[in-house]
C-alpha cells in the first residue's frame, strides 16, 4: 500500500471517529433540548433502497428518491432549453409566462417582484421521474447545510489523492 493511501485511511479513521463523538454530542443535545430524534435524522444505509423492486409503489419509490436526493423542499430548480443550443436550470416559479404577473424577457426573474416559487412535491418528483421535465435538486439548505455529497471518479489518477 502506497504511503500516501495510508495517510488516507489514517485521516479516515480519525475522522469517523471524531464523527461518532460528535453525533454522540448532538444525540445528547437534542435530547436536552427536547427535540425529536426523527426530525434530520439521516439514513445510515442503504437497506430502504435495496428492498425496492419492480413490484414497488410509486409512492414507495418517490419516498426512497426524495430521501436521496434530499435539497431544499421550498424551491426545485426546473431545466429549460433555449435557442441556438442554451440551456440550463432556472428556479421552478408558479407564475412564469403569466401574462399579468410575470415581465419577462424584460425583467430578470431574480428582479421579479412577483416571484413565486414552486415546492418540491410527490406530483412534482413524479413528473421528473416520469420524464415529463427534468427537475434539480439545491442541495444547499436554507440554514447552509447539506444532505448529500457527489465524488467525480472518472478521471485516471483518481486514487492518487495527496493529503493537503
Amino acid at each position: 500500500m502506497c504511503r500516501a493511501h495510508e495517510q488516507l485511511e489514517k485521516r479516515l479513521a480519525h475522522l469517523e471517529a471524531e464523527c461518532a463523538k460528535l453525533r454522540d454530542e448532538n444525540a445528547e443535545l437534542k435530547k436536552q433540548l427536547g427535540l425529536s430524534e426523527e426530525k434530520g435524522q439521516v439514513p445510515t444505509s442503504f437497506d430502504t433502497v435495496a428492498s425496492l423492486d419492480k413490484t414497488s409503489s410509486v409512492g414507495k419509490k418517490i419516498e426512497v428518491f426524495q430521501k436521496l436526493f434530499r435539497g431544499r423542499d421550498d424551491v426545485y430548480p426546473l431545466r429549460w432549453e433555449g435557442g441556438g443550443g442554451k440551456s440550463g436550470y432556472s428556479p421552478a416559479c408558479a407564475n412564469e409566462w403569466d401574462r399579468l404577473l410575470c415581465g419577462k424577457p424584460r425583467v430578470k426573474c431574480a428582479n421579479c417582484e412577483n416571484r413565486q416559487f414552486i415546492p418540491v412535491s410527490a406530483e412534482v418528483i413524479h413528473s421528473h421521474l416520469s420524464g415529463k421535465y427534468t427537475i434539480g435538486v439545491y442541495p444547499i439548505l436554507k440554514d447552509e447545510t447539506c444532505w448529500f455529497l457527489a465524488v467525480d471518479f472518472d478521471k485516471s489518477g483518481w486514487e492518487l489523492v495527496h493529503c493537503l
